[in-house]
């Protein structure tokens, strides 16, 4: 920097003397007039240069120094503003500052004391003033979500200096804390009124009467078996039960059914695995009668209703697991009369006073003489021009009921009784089918299906 000027006696000045801004520009045109050098003459040859002369493009080309001394001039920045202008000399310029202590905060509105004070508030009062749930949530959206005002303010605490961001960041914590905390009791205020409210709307009054919407109703069949079993223990008669899982020796044996019958075949009869221990589901309920002269000495009179099994396909007539009662009676001098007297009145309780029965001839192996019963049609009434249209007994006046006979000899035997002394007869008849006729039931397989709609219309048996 020596070569810029001579003495100053000579109209020229040491580089300390020039400004930082002339530097600058002298420093730039040395480069640029070496620049120049090297391309015009080319690596190894140079150009003789005055020491005092320099390159000023912007001064307006080659300048001697010490003819033009530096003054203090504005600079304009790249977009016409102006600068700060640079002094002229050493003893104008001022040194550079270090940090300071002191500092000026950005000023953000949303950040002052009363500003978060009063969004605290408001959020506050709209919280504790929700009625119910819903209106909380729409509450704690405005006030406490992401758009609401204190999250925005808390935002705007990275524009603070740093020495403003502790206060500022304390007071919206604060604000904000307060605010999850009225939201908070207000919820649980809110959840035990809605659930005392749900208690008051849906409770029940356990006073009214339990009886005014039955939750179901007994089967029919239950109930008619109950009744059958009043009308003879009225006459003097015992209920007896068996298993329904019975010994083949008693469902066939014991009742002179020989071992090539065809009811002990595997189309008519379930038998229980393995198929030699000779169980089966008992077919009818006579294995009842065989079990009660084994056990009781004569007389005797029992009826026996219960569950039977027979390999029958499910339709509106059949169905594979039913209902039957069976009487025996065993004593001295009994007949066939004895048997239809008995019959008579079982079907005037069932069916209504003025029904009678009929005997037809027929065959079973545990009675001899063996009858089928038939019912006049409790309908028409047997009772012309009536019975010629009656759809219930088909026109014929009668409607088979059952079986019955007197007991065979074979089958006293069997069970220890003397047949020479006692004798006795037996009956049975479907509990389905005395349904059936009684209430006017079309269908078997209604009984079967469970349908409270179907129990409910036959009440209570009285």
């Amino acid at each position: 920097m020596g070569g810029i000027g001579g003495e100053e006696s000579a109209g020229t000045r040491t580089a300390s003397a020039w400004s930082a801004w002339e530097i600058c520009h002298v420093n730039t045109a040395h480069a640029v007039f070496t620049w120049q050098m090297h391309r015009g003459a080319g690596v190894g040859s140079r150009k003789p240069v005055r020491g005092d002369e320099r390159v000023f493009p912007r001064l307006g080309g080659i300048r001697r120094g010490g003819r033009h001394p530096p003054k203090a001039r504005t600079a304009r920045g790249r977009f016409g503003h102006e600068r700060a202008a640079y002094p002229a000399g050493k003893e104008s310029r001022q040194p550079m500052s270090g940090p300071s202590s002191s500092y000026d905060p950005v000023e953000v509105t949303p950040l002052h004391a009363d500003q978060v004070a009063a969004m605290r508030d408001a959020a506050v009062a709209a919280i504790e003033a929700a009625s119910d749930l819903d209106e909380l949530k729409q509450v704690r959206l405005a006030h406490a979500g992401d758009r609401s005002p204190l999250s925005l303010a808390n935002r705007e605490i990275g524009a603070l200096p740093p020495q403003a961001r502790k206060d500022a960041g304390m007071r919206v914590g604060q604000a904000r804390k307060a605010v999850t905390e009225a939201l908070s009791r207000r919820t649980t205020i809110l959840e035990a009124h809605h659930e005392e409210q749900m208690l008051a709307e849906e409770s029940v009054d356990v006073t009214l009467p339990y009886d005014r919407a039955p939750r179901g109703a007994r089967h029919p069949l239950t109930t008619i078996q109950e009744r059958i079993n009043d009308v003879f223990v009225a006459m003097g008669w015992e209920v007896a039960e068996g298993p329904e899982a019975e010994a083949d020796w008693l469902n066939f044996d014991a009742l002179n059914l020989g071992a090539d019958h065809p009811a002990r075949s595997m189309q008519d009869t379930m038998f229980v695995e393995p198929e030699d221990a000779g169980v089966v589901l008992r077919t009818h309920t006579s294995p009842v009668q065989a079990r009660t002269m084994l056990t009781r000495e004569p007389p005797m009179y029992v009826v026996c209703p219960g569950r039977t099994y027979r390999t029958d396909e499910l339709d509106a007539t059949h169905t594979p697991v039913f209902h039957q009662v069976e009487g025996l009676a065993v004593d001295t001098g009994l007949t066939m009369a004895h048997l239809k007297g008995t019959l008579d009145h079982f079907a005037a309780a069932m069916f209504g006073a003025g029904i009678s029965t009929r005997f037809r001839p027929s065959y079973f192996p545990f009675t001899e003489p063996s009858c089928e019963v038939d019912l006049v049609c409790f309908v028409c009434r047997g009772i012309e021009p009536e019975v010629g249209t009656c759809r219930t007994c088909g026109g014929e006046g009668w409607i088979e009921w059952g079986g019955c006979g007197v007991v065979n000899p074979r089958v006293l035997v069997a069970c220890g009784i003397d047949p020479d002394e006692y004798s006795g007869f037996a009956f049975g008849m479907g509990v389905e089918r005395t349904l059936m006729f009684r209430h006017g039931v079309e269908d078997m397989r209604d009984m079967v299906e469970g349908d409270v709609r179907f129990t409910l219309p036959f009440g209570m048996e009285v």
